[in-house]
């Protein structure tokens, strides 16, 4: 039935007719999902992610299948210039607003993520926003990602360590003089016994050169090379 309402014109009663817009009740499928991440629509994947899942679709399909396959996308557009960080950031948190859904079924399907990494922002440094992008990059890949935040001293990365046996660090910085926290934390983790332990560093001021340098294992450009990077270096492990 199509609704109306009464207006009175010059006296007179008038029927306004209401367009209004009908549900189509479409079926939500992976590709909407992914679709949803790319563009950083966090309320469509709000409805999306329970709707697939009630379908029947397995917390493991929508990782491999959306998740992973869309925070790529973004990535390779990033490389490519054509995104840019604001809109990584927002792709990110439609991905971060999955995750609070799948991880928790994951977790209660006995699924465990296939490594474990930690990231921070090294001692004296209280910059956030690359870290913040490749630990979303790294989640978003089916890692296990445990975020020791800003301003993380050599101490309570070994501490991290020994608590959540990661297969790789990631360590952050942003200013020159943040940089030679690195070198320290390096040598603090190795002198610690912890050999097996991969490190990949990465920020604006950071280069292959200088990773190499300080002993890391690994160095990423960007949030969007910092899979790969880490997938190479544990690769080779």
């Amino acid at each position: 039935m199509i609704p109306y309402a009464t207006t009175i014109r010059n006296g007179c009663a008038v029927a306004t007719r209401f367009i209004t817009n009908t549900p189509t009740n479409k079926m939500s499928t992976i590709e909407d999902l992914k679709t949803a991440v790319i563009n950083g629509k966090r309320k469509n994947v709000k409805v999306i992610v329970p709707e697939l899942l009630e379908s029947g679709l397995t917390p493991s399909a929508l990782l491999e299948e959306a998740l992973i396959p869309a925070m790529a996308i973004v990535g390779e557009k990033f490389k490519n210039n054509e995104v840019f960080v604001p809109e990584m950031l927002v792709s990110a948190r439609a991905m971060k607003e999955a995750m609070k859904v799948i991880e928790p079924e994951l977790i209660a399907a006995g699924i465990k993520p296939k490594y474990t990494a930690l990231i921070g922002t090294v001692e004296g440094d209280l910059h956030d926003i690359g870290k913040n992008l490749v630990a979303t990059m790294w989640k978003g890949s089916g890692f296990n990602v445990v975020d020791l935040g800003v301003n993380v001293p050599a101490d309570k990365f070994i501490e991290a360590i020994e608590e959540h046996q990661p297969h790789i660090i990631g360590l952050s910085a942003l200013l020159t003089t943040t940089m030679p926290a690195m070198k320290e934390i390096i040598a603090a983790v190795r002198a610690a016994g912890h050999s097996d332990v991969k490190i990949l560093v990465g920020g604006a001021p950071i280069t292959q050169s200088y990773a190499d340098e300080i002993g890391a294992d690994g160095y990423s450009r960007d949030a969007a090379s910092a899979v790969d990077a880490a997938k190479s270096v544990l690769a080779a492990a």
